[in-house]
């Protein structure tokens, strides 16, 4: 079944928000990418920009979260890997000009971005990757303390290599920080 018109422009508004984040996105990029009439926008999305990028973050969020809690939790060396896999991806779109979604939320280049409502948006998604984490790394037998604070780390290591990996053009900075992350277990 064919996803309806709003699904598409969420679709569409979460690969703008990786490729250009919220200031380099456009309503005609969104339109465009998800074959949208021009006045689909307010009639999806009464509340504009915002609300648009909002549902198209929480979304993708949510996404993550999915994958997240189908990580294996044998030990907490087996999370850290599947994470670290799972991410990999994610990390070599990075390298070729890519980004992450949420944080896209954080950067303030615009009115837009800058708004309170998207960055309560991008720490609520951050905060729900952080406790699927935590309780995968729970599962496999790490106290509390230090699951949450593994966990931590695992999605500040993802969000900084965004960073690097686009600003080298290359995956290196991320294979060498989960090769580190991987040494802890040693």
């Amino acid at each position: 079944m064919p996803h309806d018109t709003r699904t598409r422009m969420i679709e569409a508004t979460v690969a703008a928000l990786q490729r250009h984040g919220v200031a380099g996105m456009s309503f005609t990029e969104i339109l465009d990418a998800s074959g949208a009439a021009r006045g689909a926008i307010y009639h999806h999305f009464p509340g504009g920009k915002t609300q648009l990028v909002a549902e198209a973050a929480a979304r993708n969020a949510q996404d993550i979260r999915a994958q997240l809690a189908a990580l294996p939790a044998a030990t907490p060396r087996t999370v850290a890997q599947a994470f670290l896999t799972l991410v990999r991806p994610v990390m070599q779109q990075s390298a070729r000009g890519g980004g992450c979604a949420v944080a896209a939320l954080t950067i303030r280049a615009d009115a837009a971005a800058a708004s309170d409502e998207l960055r309560q948006v991008a720490d609520a998604a951050l905060a729900s990757w952080t406790g699927q984490l935590t309780e995968r790394l729970t599962t496999a037998g790490l106290g509390a303390d230090q699951a949450g604070d593994l966990a931590v780390t695992l999605i500040t290591l993802l969000e900084g290599a965004h960073v690097m990996c686009r600003a080298a053009g290359t995956v290196k900075p991320f294979d060498q920080a989960a090769r580190a992350t991987t040494q802890l277990f040693e």
